[in-house]
């Protein structure tokens, strides 16, 4: 049996510049579309996310801002 490494918890915000965000999200919206597998890095750590991803949006909103997040969840096999 194969042991995986136990990843650390994790939660970052990490800003790209508007041309690289665009392409990432056309990579993602490709393979999604296409029902395969998506790999990004981000912040050093490569990702690899699954075809049977589940996609939502989130909206946010207070007093001085609103926020739109696009959310992919999946669950880690064990």
């Amino acid at each position: 049996m194969i042991m995986q490494k136990k990843k650390r918890k994790r939660d970052i915000e990490k800003n790209y510049p508007v041309k690289q965000f665009v392409k990432k999200l056309r990579r993602l919206a490709d393979c999604i579309e296409q029902g395969q597998r998506f790999q990004i890095q981000v912040a050093g750590e490569r990702i690899s996310i699954p075809a049977t991803v589940l996609v939502n949006i989130e909206h946010e909103r207070d007093d001085s801002s609103e926020e739109v997040e696009f959310q992919l969840k999946w669950t880690l096999d064990k």
